[in-house]
């Protein structure tokens, strides 16, 4: 057990090691923005779409045209999603997550009024090619590349790649808002966005040395090239760990699990709309969309990013 452990502590610090050298080269957009209160709930709302699309169609091969058709706004529904071959408490699990986007859609739209959902891309390549991104390499194989919806380990590698962005993003947004009732609402958002993120990290973490075929990388490799990916991506520095870590970068110094991403105090932290759109476009830019939002995100926060046609 001590080698898997050895060899993903060696891989993070050559990850912090090459993040340090990013961060020295890091864009000035990395603090808050200008924005309304309003814009910057809804802003979240992609997010919130993303993932309510991804958990429903990944749990019941349907997505959220088919509980509150409303919601969407006329938008158009997701390129890709489909259900995914997931265990009985996996299913469970995601089914739930599900559920509880939909109360979260809700509560923003009756807060805010809500954006038309943006075009989503939730396909199998897609995924594929961030992690493609996130390992450096592609498969040799022909027509074989990562799928998230093939089994219950690919699905958990793949949807550590998107809640973990919202809360973040949650964290960010609530110092910077005045009104009351919002603030109220986003740390509502915030504690069950945490949860989620923490279960499948958790689910993560008790699969850390399984090897993912067929690339022969352990699901904690996975975890900690992703990482390094939404972090190299945001370009604002580490925001986003692995689970196995070197003991000196533990909570406390003490652990070299790493189930809760975290700061030097065990505190969550925090991105801004540009670093999150760099993520979820893939394209670590906030001006050139792709990834999840081939068409960009919705709101006027990302719609001002867009380069002029």
């Amino acid at each position: 057990m001590a080698r898997p452990f050895l060899f993903c502590a060696f891989l993070f610090i050559l990850t912090l090691t090459l993040e340090i050298s990013l961060v020295m080269g890091a864009p000035t957009n990395c603090g808050p923005i200008q924005a309304t209160d309003t814009d910057q709930i809804e802003f979240a709302l992609n997010l919130e779409f993303l993932e309510a699309e991804f958990f429903l169609n990944g749990a019941l091969g349907r997505g959220l045209d088919s509980f509150a058709p409303s919601f969407a706004k006329g938008g158009p529904p997701p390129i890709g999603a489909r259900k995914a071959f997931l265990d009985p408490l996996a299913a469970q699990i995601i089914e739930e997550f599900g559920y509880q986007e939909i109360g979260h859609l809700r509560a923003i739209i009756s807060a805010t009024g809500g954006i038309p959902r943006p075009q989503l891309d939730l396909s199998a390549q897609n995924f594929a090619n961030f992690i493609d991104q996130a390992l450096g390499f592609k498969l040799t194989t022909p027509f074989v590349t990562f799928d998230p919806y093939l089994n219950t380990i690919n699905y958990l590698i793949a949807s550590y790649m998107i809640p973990y962005v919202g809360l973040t993003g949650y964290v960010g947004t609530l110092p910077a808002l005045s009104n009351i009732d919002l603030r109220s609402l986003v740390a509502g958002l915030l504690g069950v966005e945490a949860g989620q993120d923490a279960v499948i990290r958790a689910l993560l973490y008790e699969r850390a040395n399984v090897i993912v075929l067929p690339y022969g990388k352990t699901v904690a490799e996975f975890v900690n090239r992703t990482a390094e990916l939404k972090n190299r991506l945001a370009n604002c520095g580490i925001k986003d760990e692995g689970i196995i870590v070197p003991q000196s970068l533990g909570a406390e110094n003490r652990t070299n699990s790493n189930i809760l991403s975290a700061n030097t105090d065990s505190l969550s932290y925090a991105r801004t709309p540009p670093e999150i759109l760099r993520i979820v476009y893939g394209t670590g830019s906030e001006n050139k969309p792709g990834g999840f939002f081939p068409k960009g995100a919705g709101g006027n926060i990302a719609r001002r990013y867009l380069s002029p046609a």
